[in-house]
C-alpha cells in the first residue's frame, strides 16, 4: 500500500488556536506543511468544511477525521491538529476534540483511502496511545509517535488472513 508515506515531517499542527471546530479544520489545513502540495488549497477547505456539515466526523474520545476528496490529489494526504482545550465537535460521546485529524484523498474512494482510515482509526483506539499523542514534546515527536503507531497498523492491516481449516 502506498500510505507508507504518511506522516512525514510537516504533518502536525502542535497548538491549534481556533475554539470552532470549522476553524480548526481551516487552521490545520492552513499551517499544516503537508496540504501545499495540493493544487487548490481551498477547494479541498471547501470539501472538508461541506463534509463536516453534512455529518460530524468527531468519533468520540476526543478524536476527529475530517476528511475531503480533491482533485489533483494523487494520494492520501494526512495532518493533524491537537487543541489542549478541546473543540466542541458533535461528537456521540460529547467530549471536545483534542486530535483533529484532517485527510485529503483523490476523488474517486479508493482502497488506499479506505486502509488510511481504518489503519488510523485502530492506531487511536486505546486511550494510552490518544495519550501519547497529547504528551508528546513538541511536533516532530508527535509525528514520530504517529508515524511508527501507523506503519505498526498497516503492517497488522496488510498481514493474510489465516486459512481456515477444513
Amino acid at each position: 500500500m502506498s500510505t507508507t508515506h504518511c506522516f512525514r515531517s510537516g504533518t502536525v499542527v502542535a497548538e491549534l488556536l481556533s475554539t470552532d471546530k470549522f476553524d480548526a479544520i481551516r487552521e490545520t489545513i492552513r499551517r499544516a506543511p503537508v496540504f501545499r502540495a495540493l493544487a487548490d488549497v481551498s477547494r479541498f477547505e471547501e470539501a472538508v468544511i461541506e463534509r463536516e456539515r453534512q455529518h460530524s466526523t468527531g468519533f468520540g474520545h476526543g478524536v476527529a477525521v475530517a476528511h475531503g476528496r480533491v482533485e489533483g490529489v494523487s494520494r492520501v494526504l494526512i495532518g493533524l491538529g491537537i487543541s489542549r482545550l478541546g473543540i466542541p465537535f458533535d461528537a456521540p460521546d460529547g467530549e471536545p476534540v483534542r486530535l483533529l485529524f484532517v485527510i485529503a484523498s483523490p476523488p474517486s474512494l479508493s482502497l488506499e483511502y479506505l486502509q488510511t482510515l481504518s489503519t488510523l482509526v485502530r492506531c487511536l483506539r486505546e486511550k494510552e496511545d490518544r495519550d501519547l499523542l497529547l504528551d508528546s514534546p513538541n511536533p516532530k515527536e508527535t509525528e514520530r509517535r504517529i508515524r511508527a503507531s501507523f506503519l505498526a497498523g498497516l503492517e497488522r492491516f496488510e498481514e493474510p488472513l489465516p486459512r481456515s481449516a477444513g
